[in-house]
Order: structure tokens, then sequence, then C-alpha cells
């Protein structure tokens, strides 16, 4: 193999490991209640999966219930055994729709966020 090829390789393997963590994020993974869900009786808590370890200080729920209402959600947490999951408690919910606003940045310093919705009978 000549220095040219060898240099070539190596240079590719580089930029491919780079790129790849470059484009990295967290990306949620599941949630409860369900993403779309219809729910017989309120839930407790939202519980929110990634396939990262996120970062406490920049992790938040937020949540809206029917006519637009913002409910308070008191204290978002990650969780200490297992940074991939982040939590905060409900206030008891009447029935309606309802939006689940999150917000994070993972250990490598992304941020993401997305919505998710679910019904409550």
């Amino acid at each position: 193999m000549s220095i040219e090829r060898f240099l070539a390789i190596i240079t590719f393997a580089l930029a491919s490991t780079v790129s790849s963590s470059a484009f990295a994020h967290a990306t949620l993974q599941s949630s409860d209640p369900r993403a779309g869900g219809t729910l017989d009786s309120a839930p407790k808590q939202v519980r929110l999966k990634f396939n990262e370890a996120l970062e406490p200080a920049f992790s938040k729920i937020k949540l809206t219930g029917p006519q637009n209402k913002q409910i308070p959600v008191t204290a978002t947490t990650v969780d200490k055994a297992d940074p991939t999951v982040m939590t905060a408690p409900l206030p008891p919910l009447s029935a309606g729709e309802y939006h689940i606003q999150w917000a994070t940045m993972s250990h490598d310093g992304h941020k993401v966020k997305g919505e998710l919705t679910f019904k409550l009978k």
C-alpha cells in the first residue's frame, strides 16, 4: 500500500468520526404518557427516555392543557441512576387534550426540543 493511499484512508476515517459525532443529538426514545395516546386516568408524572445522557440544568418540561392553558410543572429532574431519563410530577388533570413541550441538552452540548400530545378521557 502506498503512503498516499494510507493517508487517504486515515483522513477518511478521521473525517467520518468527526462528522458522525458532530451531528449526534439526544433523541427521544419513549414517553410516558405515550405520544398520541388516550388515557383513562390522569398520569402522575411525565417520563421521557432519550438515547443519550442529559444535562439537568438545561432539561425542562412544560405542560399545556385544554383551551391552551399553561399548567404548572414544578420540578423537572434528570434521573441520577439513569441520566437518559427526564421526569416531572404532574398536578391532578381533568379530561381534555394536553401538550408536553420538552427541551434539553445532551452531554455533548447539543440542544434539542420537542413536543408530544396525549388525551385524557
